[in-house]
């Protein structure tokens, strides 16, 4: 069946079937690698995007479910100046890098949310993210960074 998805502000079409995981409509159909397989089964936060703004496991979302706006991490800025990616390079935020992009897109929904959290909110709203280097502190300090800045709509880039 054909679907047609906004994604990134653009309109585009996958020929998939109903239950496809939308993480398999990004990477395979639509070509946007940027968004991670991790465990498949939602638990470790690496398949995350925005839907309007909320954030959601790929993995395990079926393209027949998604009824708004899907934003992926290729999506938060053209040139990676969004606050969130900028904060992850001036703190060296990731090892390995892998689950940084669902770490990244929990982060935005939080902020856009949220535009300035405490230690104990970082810490539950991103309690389903893992990131196997543990680099945790720096996710939180990364956060405390872009969080200075008002968001303008979920997802949307941070402005300073």
């Amino acid at each position: 069946m054909a679907y047609t998805l906004t994604v990134n502000g653009r309109s585009l079409d996958a020929d998939v079937a109903a239950d496809t995981p939308l993480l398999w409509v990004l990477r395979d159909s639509l070509r946007l690698t940027g968004t991670k397989f991790g465990c498949g089964v939602g638990q470790c936060g690496a398949c995350t995007v925005l839907i309007d703004g909320r954030a959601i496991r790929a993995c395990q979302t079926p393209v027949s479910a998604v009824k708004g706006r899907v934003t992926t991490i290729e999506g938060l800025s053209d040139d990676g100046s969004h606050p969130l990616q900028r904060a992850w390079r001036e703190l060296d935020v990731p090892q390995c890098g892998y689950c940084q992009a669902g770490q990244i897109m929990s982060a935005a929904s939080l902020l856009a949310r949220n535009p300035a959290p405490d230690d104990a909110t970082i810490d539950r709203e991103m309690s389903g993210n893992i990131c196997r280097c543990g680099t945790y502190l720096r996710i939180r300090a990364a956060i405390h960074q872009a969080a200075g800045s008002a968001v303008s709509g979920p997802g949307a880039p941070v402005q300073r």
